[in-house]
């Protein structure tokens, strides 16, 4: 009989998982469980993917606050800092901005507007518009931009994250200045001395602003890339991707990720005798059009995926080829005329116009973005997606 479904995505139930649990022992066990009870079969080119926090919280990959402060201490001593461009979240920087403080003697906050990188915003366009202030030119302090835009809360937190941040500085005995820029040298009439906080321009800004006399200049992914007195750390991206744990703690990026996706396939070869694809994911990659949020908060939407989850999709728009090329078939004609098509497209179709409107996107990023939206953030105790049929096409 015919297939008539194409991909099917499957969040898994499993256990809680605690710091020290084998992750890739439990990822295979949920995944063999999951098929003996729902009743589906593995297949080769099926897809498991894992949410990255569960595998930080098998790896105890912690933090605590006077971790982080220890770290900035040691980076910048008694200096003012400059903590510009972090992203507005109680989740992924509020934990990040207390060990930040409490590390510092004084802190020139800078936020860029009328949003953050990640798209949350302070202020509405429009408003810039009413006020005639330009975002790339105009430099606001704090009673400059109050004057202007008064008091916004965050639609769907309903926080002022200007206030807030300036809270969690101040609580520690810090004396806070706000100022509002997305120019990085603007930091720089203001101290040498800068902590960069933004994610996927982290590189740009670091290089502007040593360019232009920045002293001890750092990102965030060079706090934590050591263990701090046994902490958690992160190689590759330090501070970045973590989240809040507790009041006082976060819950880093895992690190090492290479060696458990690996491990996961090799593990479910010998139990299957099938090659599955295995990928750790963190945030996807979209953006939510009402709340204006470009979903990835984490420095890369997967840390860690086995070889044949290497490179973009190519495809081939079908509504093109029934449009263009075979515009006078109908029906079985233009199924078959349509699937010999597919079966003999070329390896690479970058620029074809048969491929044009088709996602140019990494596959890593497209998958990881269909499990995200799946597992969610929430409740639904899914932190583990089984995907089949991903790279079927029209003929299969």
């Amino acid at each position: 009989m015919e297939r008539v479904v194409g991909t099917v995505v499957r969040g898994l139930r499993g256990p809680i998982i605690n710091q020290g649990n084998n992750i890739e022992e439990i990822v295979v066990d949920s995944v063999l469980n999951a098929a003996q009870v729902e009743g589906f079969s593995i297949n080769d080119k099926d897809i498991v993917t894992i949410t990255e926090s569960i595998v930080a919280r098998a790896q105890g990959n912690y933090a605590t606050v006077d971790h982080i402060a220890k770290d900035v201490h040691a980076k910048f001593g008694e200096e003012t800092v400059g903590v510009i461009f972090p992203i507005l979240s109680r989740n992924r920087f509020a934990i990040c901005l207390r060990g930040i403080a409490k590390g510092v003697k004084k802190v020139v906050l800078m936020l860029s507007y009328p949003s953050d990188e990640v798209g949350n915003h302070l202020v509405d366009l429009d408003m810039l518009d009413e006020k005639g202030i330009n975002p790339w030119t105009d430099v606001l302090t704090e009673k400059q931009f109050r004057d202007n835009f008064g008091h916004n809360k965050h639609a769907f937190t309903g926080v002022d994250y200007i206030d807030y941040y300036k809270s969690l500085i101040e609580e520690y005995g810090v004396e806070c200045e706000v100022i509002f820029s997305n120019n990085p040298r603007t930091i720089l009439d203001y101290t040498k001395n800068i902590l960069t906080c933004d994610i996927h321009t982290r590189f740009r800004t670091k290089k502007i602003l040593k360019a232009n006399g920045g002293e001890k200049v750092y990102s965030l992914d060079n706090i934590l890339a050591d263990s701090i007195d046994g902490s958690g750390h992160n190689e590759d991206y330090g501070l970045l991707g973590s989240n809040k744990a507790t009041e006082d703690s976060v819950k880093l990026f895992p690190r090492n990720c290479q060696p458990v996706v690996d491990n996961i396939q090799h593990m479910l070869k010998e139990k299957t005798g099938k090659s599955v694809e295995v990928m750790i994911y963190g945030d996807g990659a979209f953006k939510d059009p009402v709340g204006k949020i470009w979903e990835l908060a984490d420095p890369v939407v997967s840390p860690a995926y086995t070889a044949g989850l290497d490179g973009t999709p190519n495809e081939i728009k079908l509504k093109y080829l029934a449009d263009n090329n075979f515009a006078d078939l109908r029906g079985d004609e233009l199924k078959q005329a349509i699937s010999q098509y597919i079966d003999n497209k070329g390896a690479d179709l970058v620029g074809t116009m048969e491929a044009q409107g088709t996602t140019p996107r990494k596959l890593t990023d497209l998958i990881g973005s269909l499990s995200d939206l799946t597992s969610g953030s929430g409740d639904k105790g899914t932190p583990m997606v089984f995907i089949q049929g991903y790279f079927d096409n029209y003929t299969k």
